[in-house]
């Protein structure tokens, strides 16, 4: 599966925080969120540099057009959006100053990388991806309101699929991800629970990852996949 990172595709009016410290906001520290977070980096000794861009976004320009011209950091891509993240993902000079800034306002902060200014785009719950064991979900399967508030997704291909099954997945095998990828937030509700289900609970734990990062609140992988489901909880479903 390739790196679907989200991006900004609007314009969004942002001001500068001029202050020294690496970390330049007394907001909220996001306790149990995820942010979308965009940024450029240049060298550390480049102060020239960085004075310039400082004054460039005091003057109206925005931060992803520069990020695209000028920043060190691949993310330069995607206009310097990272994506949404987490606390525990960034270095910590950075994540402190990110998860302290408030939306819209370009800060800087200095690590082992450079100096970056950064900017909070938006905000969200965090979300959850957990490992559910194959005899708890057997249990829940048992109550028939579990079909209406969950989603269960199967990645197994379409001939393991017909070499064992469990009722109630919607199929959509890993090598074609190209083609349903991208249709993903109109078929399943990023609000429900969603589990994934594979052979082994390997590329299911993949798809799950992903969907953390497409806004997917709650997912839960089958620990083991459907062979452990065979093997502790439903005897009945076939091994191969």
């Amino acid at each position: 599966m390739g790196s679907h990172q989200i991006r900004s595709r609007g314009r969004t009016t942002a001001s500068y925080s001029a202050g020294t410290g690496d970390s330049e906001s007394n907001a909220s520290p996001r306790i149990g969120k995820e942010i979308l977070v965009q940024h450029l980096l240049v060298k550390e000794d480049d102060h020239k540099l960085l004075l310039e861009l400082q004054r460039r976004i005091l003057e109206g320009e925005d931060l992803s057009d520069l990020a695209v011209e000028y920043s060190l950091c691949p993310s330069k891509e995607d206009g310097g959006v990272l994506g949404w993240v987490r606390k525990g993902q960034m270095v910590p000079e950075f994540e402190e100053a990110a998860f302290s800034a408030q939306p819209n306002k370009v800060v800087k902060c200095k690590t082992k990388f450079g100096w970056h200014l950064l900017q909070v785009l938006s905000e969200r719950e965090e979300s959850i991806l957990e490992d559910v064991q194959s005899t708890e979900l057997h249990k829940r399967m048992q109550d028939p309101s579990f079909f209406e508030e969950a989603q269960l997704i199967d990645v197994r291909e379409p001939d393991e699929v017909a070499k064992a099954s469990i009722p109630g997945f919607k199929v959509l095998p890993l090598r074609q991800f190209g083609d349903w990828g991208p249709q993903v937030p109109q078929m399943f509700d990023p609000q429900k629970d969603t589990y994934i289900l594979c052979h082994h609970g390997m590329r299911s734990l993949q798809v799950a990852k992903w969907l953390q990062t497409q806004g997917f609140r709650k997912v839960f992988n089958v620990a083991g996949g459907i062979h452990d489901y065979a093997v502790k909880a439903d005897p009945s479903v076939p091994l191969y």
